[in-house]
């Protein structure tokens, strides 16, 4: 449950960033919003009923709504690819060697970085 409830306060603030950006003139398709919590996934997009809805507050009938009425769509990935676990979660060295350029960089210079090693890698060959 405490995973619907943050699913449920970022979906809310994002809420608000829709309507802005849509009055604006650009209107917005589904946005993603991304959990490493398989069973908020499947409570939120129907594929898994769970037993006590009666104890679930209104805001796991809210993400439902909203993920019916095509403003946002909830998906699953694993802790390891979510930037939000690497903060939070125990990983081994190799991982944070591997996922510490994506995070502390800008896409551009990861793109260069990529570049470079490519370059470097067909001189050695």
């Amino acid at each position: 449950e405490a995973e619907l409830a943050a699913l449920y306060i970022n979906a809310r603030e994002a809420v608000y960033i829709r309507l802005i950006l849509e009055q604006l003139g650009h209107p917005q398709p589904p946005t993603p919003i991304q959990t490493d919590n398989s069973t908020a996934e499947g409570v939120i997009n129907s594929k898994i009923q769970p037993k006590r809805t009666k104890a679930m507050d209104m805001r796991f009938h809210w993400l439902r709504d909203r993920e019916t009425l095509k403003q946002f769509r909830f998906y699953w990935r694993p802790g390891r690819l979510n930037y939000a676990d690497y903060w939070t979660k125990h990983h081994p060295a190799a991982h944070h060697r591997n996922f510490r350029p994506e995070i502390l960089s800008s896409p551009s210079v990861i793109t260069e970085l990529n570049q470079r090693k490519k370059a470097v890698s067909a001189r050695v060959c």
